[in-house]
């Protein structure tokens, strides 16, 4: 099978195999080129894509970690080719198995009750207990395990409706965009998908099964971002939802410190994801972000950061530097002064006429197209590629 890229709206159709498997190898060698010490028993919830796959990548190849993973990703069907989180975890477990390490993936729905006993019965076989849980889900819906009750979240403002620019990425066509206010429902909703209740269970499930270690360590992802995005995600339905993530990691926290234990939220930099990509302005903020970084030489993607965070900051031994709300901040390059300063400057000026000046959609549109394998260098993407790629995990089931 020929695999090219089919977008439709902010979705990729189609993954590429061997391209994804090159965006994974590209990750494991950056990361064999910055070691560190660290756990070396993990559990990654979410591990697949983004900084759930980076978080896996780095511990295991910069820190000799061995790891369980949990994702929910589709195999090829005769018609169709397997999610690029599919041919992801096949590439990290045959890297990981070829050096040596333990990596286990389990391929179920995260949020229901039988992914996480499976998951405890894995460690408990496997390791014992895990030092470490990385919680990295990101998922539009979420069916609760003791209601039955469906969640969906929305990306809206809370309040009153949110006029601001944003950019068609195929067309390079930057407008205004007006989004209507979320009901309390959605409100709601959005918060119980993506915020902390989840996490909590994962946590209590563990700790009743005895399958997480007295001094064990957990942390989870958010994201503040500028001032100009505050309506749409940090003071919208987004930002809720991550308001309630962040006060489950105060409530672990401090549960967990009883047996020498931590949790924290590890705030990141803005990267390009499906997810951020369904976000109206975020797409533009981010296309001028990497032009004013990459000139300052401060650009990171996932796979710098999560060095960046279990290598200097959760890895160094002593007290993990955070804010006043106890997150661990490594968006502190992207929300430098002087670089908010520029990013606000062409913010104002930016139009559809000079958008090639004062932006980089090129570089958003290859970042994007990675995630699906696809802009990959090397990468014949003529040939003719078998899209059945198993995973070598004995854990992996077709879903």
């Amino acid at each position: 099978m020929v695999i090219q890229p089919k977008i439709r709206g902010f979705i990729c159709t189609t993954a590429h195999p061997v391209g994804c498997a090159q965006h994974v190898q590209n990750q494991v060698d950056y990361a064999r080129r910055h070691p560190f010490v660290g756990p070396k028993r993990v559990l990654v919830i979410g591990c697949s894509t983004g900084y759930g796959l980076a978080s896996r990548i780095a511990l295991t190849f910069g820190a000799g970690a061995d790891t369980i993973g949990v994702c929910f990703e589709k195999p090829a069907s005769d018609t169709r080719t397997a999610t690029a989180g599919w041919y992801n975890t096949a590439a990290f477990e045959r890297l990981a198995h070829k050096a040596g390490r333990t990596a286990i993936t389990l391929n179920g729905d995260a949020f229901s009750d039988e992914v996480k006993q499976q998951t405890i019965e894995q460690i408990q076989r496997t390791f014992g207990q895990v030092d470490l849980v990385v919680y990295s889900l990101a998922s539009p819906r979420r069916t609760h395990p003791r209601t039955g009750e469906t969640f969906s979240s929305v990306i809206k403002p809370i309040g009153a409706p949110f006029s601001s620019k944003t950019i068609d990425v195929h067309t390079g066509r930057v407008s205004e965009v007006t989004l209507q206010p979320a009901t309390d429902e959605e409100v709601r909703n959005t918060i119980a998908v993506m915020g902390g209740e989840d996490w909590q269970m994962w946590m209590d499930a563990l700790r009743s099964a005895g399958a997480l270690a007295p001094d064990a360590t957990t942390v989870a992802y958010s994201y503040i971002g500028p001032e100009l995005t505050f309506p749409i995600y940090r003071e919208g339905t987004i930002g809720r939802a991550k308001d309630d993530l962040e006060a489950t990691a105060l409530r672990l926290h401090e549960e967990m410190q009883a047996s020498g234990g931590r949790a924290f939220i590890s705030v990141n930099k803005a990267v390009v994801t499906q997810s951020s990509s369904a976000i109206p302005v975020v797409p533009l903020y981010i296309s001028i972000l990497f032009r004013v970084m990459k000139a300052h030489g401060l650009h990171e993607g996932c796979i710098e950061q999560m060095v960046r965070l279990f290598g200097e900051r959760l890895g160094t031994g002593g007290d993990v530097a955070t804010d006043e709300k106890h997150r661990i901040r490594l968006d502190d390059r992207e929300m430098r002064p002087d670089i908010q300063a520029e990013i606000m400057g062409k913010w104002a000026a930016v139009d559809s006429e000079n958008l090639g000046e004062l932006a980089n959609l090129d570089e958003y549109r290859n970042d994007f197209l990675q995630l699906f394998g696809f802009g990959m260098d090397g990468v014949d993407y003529d040939a003719d590629v078998d899209p059945q790629v198993p995973w070598l995990s004995a854990a992996a089931s077709e879903a």
